[in-house]
């Protein structure tokens, strides 16, 4: 029997607990099945900064990513595991749509879950949201969890 590979985009939201819980009780029902686990910090190379901002960029990005992991990722992959359920946790930067895309391809998964409204919710609503991004090119199904 071959491995399931099911990715989660999880933000430390509700909404990205409520797709954390639906991914496992599908990982355990499908059995041979790994959770990946992504928290991505969203980024554009494209940003205008100063010279002196430039100079921090690293250091902020560090501190980001541990506090990703210290925050929402460690403590999702700790319970997962807790669980029986196989886990992977992945902190990126970027765009959330094509990194959790991107991830789906690397590990060959079967599916994609996120919440529908995340940590930026307002926004979303105005501007547009990873959602609607993530269904509209997504290589895989993705289960949007209200």
């Amino acid at each position: 029997m071959t491995e399931t590979v099911f990715v989660v985009g999880i933000d430390g939201s509700d909404a990205g607990e409520r797709a954390l819980a639906f991914a496992k009780e599908r990982a355990k029902a499908v059995g041979n099945c790994t959770l990946v686990l992504c928290y991505v910090i969203e980024w554009s190379p494209f940003s205008f900064q100063t010279k002196e901002e430039n100079e921090m960029r690293h250091k902020r990005r560090e501190e980001e990513i541990s506090l990703a992991h210290s925050r929402v990722l460690d403590p999702a992959v700790v319970a997962t595991a807790d669980d029986d359920v196989s886990v992977i946790g992945v902190v990126k930067h970027g765009d959330v749509a094509e990194i959790l895309d991107g991830l789906a391809k690397k590990h060959g998964a079967a599916q994609i879950f996120v919440g529908r409204v995340g940590i930026r919710g307002l926004k979303e609503r105005v501007f547009g949201g990873v959602t609607g991004r993530l269904v509209a090119s997504a290589s895989v199904p993705v289960t949007i969890i209200p």
